[in-house]
């Protein structure tokens, strides 16, 4: 989200210095990631093809049956969310096949999530439909999006360009917050945990007659912990500390409208809100050694969607949808001040034909971007905007054992011109419980408005550009379920920071679009039922690599992977789940390793009544010490206890 951020101290800037800018650059050369940091209160679900029936939005913009896709997609229902004890979004979605996450600290802190191994910014991020990105460095800020306020997640692997335009590089995760269903449903709850957590929240939900609703408000506070302590994992000469514990503290609240106007028409309005304070440990100086600190520095990132949109369906064939969207994101901090703020605004007109088997859809639309961005020189303080105008059509068959799906996009942007991106997918059930797939797609991803013009910006640069290919074979028999995807995915142009750019302004280099990387690798997932107890494994095997040095891609493993199993027991639900990564290089010459790690997490869920439920959580069972960013902490052994009342 931020501008100006050390590559290896997460978004905090350096005070009053030209190099707090500079950190920025190398940040988005490691992937626009700042700091790798696994979650330390984790626990996500990987629903397999379970409910084939469920309808899903996320893979071709408008709803479909699940089991009539060809996309690798992954459903997080409300219920996993609840019973997982999870606190950020990042973490649920951490426990999901082909994503990595990782943090500079705490929940709170800066968060990056990896598909498939691409960069954080290559994955586009949607709460209710409403676009959420950053353009400074590029990608959601995962940290400010409260997960208290979700209700249901849907992710896809693999790109999507075609269908959503610009970002969508390594794959699409869309977010959607709770729907008002018949009667009125309120809800409240409680939670504490280790490092000082304390977490409420409270709302209502309903439906009558043609109008449904849901609110909901939370509060979430941590004490946290030193996210940069000097060990022996942390060599002196490279290493600095900072005695202070960096908590946080977040304030989020939605509401989501519906009006169903007639039985073919509808009007639905969304508005979300998030404000977090997180303290972090900023280096005022990498000169000296240990460098120079201040204590209590402070970020405030501030989170605002809207949408608006009207459907209508005609007739049996023809249907339409109008969409207007916005988002705000706003990261600074104190007393090292610095200030970005983003702001996406969008507009779409899609348009349904079906006739039988065949789905017809031709799309419009417009995204307005707009930086205002103030670091902590008067010379990088610059207000820049683009715009991107598409035009999209697809084709959908399903009919017998075959699913056919066909996009094809064109968007043309204000500052550099026009993209065309297509692809193609392709399933077949072989059986009625084995189906194989085959697809093929580009993507692009359009530099950042800080890329291109703050003091460090290319006005040259070109998109970012990418062929994927994959393979998936899936099965699918009652509670039984197993999947095996093979992938290659080849970027073009990636921008990197470059410290001998030429024609460069800035003494310490500028972003240049020279890089190439591939992302290859197969993902295994499958799940299973054995009378009371329901087993569920994942394991990714990937090679992130730049293809000009051959090195593997910084913060990444090649190996990581989960097997989980939960137990019902009465009126109890126990779960235990094993985390496994291989090792990491901190940086892109892959000369500093960051060990592997395997860690235990225990779960347990149960009714005390009908009306509240508990849920009691303990990761890092063995309290293992290791790091995802070199001197980062990740926090150690934690426990959570949480309460909800969900009268019936």
């Amino acid at each position: 989200m931020t501008s100006c951020v050390p590559v290896s101290f997460g978004r905090a800037p350096a005070r009053r210095s030209r190099l707090a800018c500079l950190p920025l650059a190398l940040a988005s050369a490691f992937g626009g990631a700042a700091l790798l940091h696994l979650p330390s209160t984790a626990r996500a679900q990987a629903q397999g093809p379970a409910t084939l029936g469920e309808t899903v939005v996320t893979a071709n913009r408008t709803p479909q049956p699940l089991a009539d896709l060809v996309g690798d997609v992954s459903i997080v229902d409300r219920e996993t969310i609840e019973k997982s004890g999870a606190v950020g979004v990042a973490d649920v979605l951490a426990r999901l096949p082909g994503i990595e996450i990782a943090r500079s600290g705490g929940v709170a802190n800066t968060t990056s999530l990896f598909v498939r191994g691409a960069e954080t910014r290559f994955t586009a991020v949607y709460i209710d439909g409403v676009r959420v990105d950053s353009q400074s460095t590029g990608g959601a800020a995962w940290e400010s999006i409260p997960l208290s306020q979700i209700d249901r997640i849907e992710v896809l692997r693999g790109p999507a360009a075609a269908v959503y335009g610009s970002d969508a590089v390594g794959g699409v995760i869309q977010l959607f917050t709770r729907r008002g269903e018949e009667g009125v449903a309120p809800y409240a709850g409680v939670g504490i945990g280790s490092h000082g957590l304390r977490r409420g929240e409270a709302g209502v939900s309903g439906k009558s007659g043609g109008f449904d609703y849901a609110v909901g408000v939370s509060h979430e506070e941590s004490k946290g912990f030193n996210v940069l302590p000097m060990d022996k994992r942390t060599p002196s000469k490279d290493g600095f500390t900072s005695p202070d514990r960096d908590g946080y503290r977040t304030n989020a609240g939605n509401l989501r409208l519906g009006y169903q106007i007639t039985p073919d028409q509808r009007l639905d309005a969304t508005l979300l809100y998030s404000d977090t304070n997180a303290g972090y440990d900023a280096p005022v100086s990498f000169r000296t050694r240990p460098p120079i600190l201040f204590k209590n520095d402070v970020s405030s990132n501030t989170l605002q969607t809207a949408g608006l949109s009207w459907s209508a369906k005609w007739n049996e064939v023809y249907s339409t949808r109008v969409q207007v969207t916005d988002s705000q994101s706003i990261y600074k901090t104190q007393p090292s001040f610095y200030r970005t703020e983003t702001r996406l605004r969008g507009y779409l007109f899609q348009n349904e034909f079906r006739f039988g088997p065949h789905l017809v859809t031709a799309t419009l639309e417009r995204r307005e971007d707009a930086l205002e961005n103030a670091p902590t020189t008067s010379s990088g303080l610059f207000a820049r905007d683009r715009s991107q105008d598409a035009v999209s059509l697809g084709y959908g068959f399903v009919q017998g054992p075959h699913s056919l799906q066909l996009h094809v996009r064109h968007d043309d942007d204000s500052e550099f011109g026009g993209k065309t991106t297509g692809s193609a997918a392709y399933g077949y059930a072989i059986t009625p419980k084995l189906r194989a797939t085959v697809s093929a797609g580009t993507a692009f991803r359009a530099p950042t408005l800080y890329q291109r013009f703050s003091e460090y910006g290319n006005a040259s640069l070109k998109p970012e550009s990418a062929r994927n290919v994959e393979l998936g074979l899936r099965y699918t028999d009652g509670a039984t379920h197993a999947g095996i995807v093979v992938y290659e995915n080849r970027v073009e142009n990636l921008i990197v920071f470059d410290g001998a750019a030429t024609g460069c302004s800035s003494s310490f280099g500028c972003y240049a679009s020279t890089a190439r990387a591939r992302y290859r690798g197969v993902t295994l997932s499958g799940g299973h039922r054995i009378g009371d107890v329901t087993l569920r494994a994942s394991a990714d095997f990937q090679d992130p690599r730049d293809r000009d040095t051959d090195l593997l891609l910084a913060r990444r493993a090649r190996r990581h992977g989960t097997l989980g199993a939960d137990w019902r027991i009465g009126a109890w639900t126990l779960g235990a789940e094993v985390q496994s990564s291989g090792k990491r290089y901190d940086d892109a010459a892959n000369t500093r390793r960051l060990g592997g790690y395997t860690v235990l997490n225990l779960v347990a869920s149960t009714q005390l009544t009908p009306e509240i439920g508990l849920v009691a959580r303990i990761d890092n069972v063995g309290d293992k010490d290791y790091m995802l960013a070199r001197g980062y902490d990740t926090g150690g052994r934690n426990a959570y206890l949480g309460l909800k009342w969900t009268p019936r």
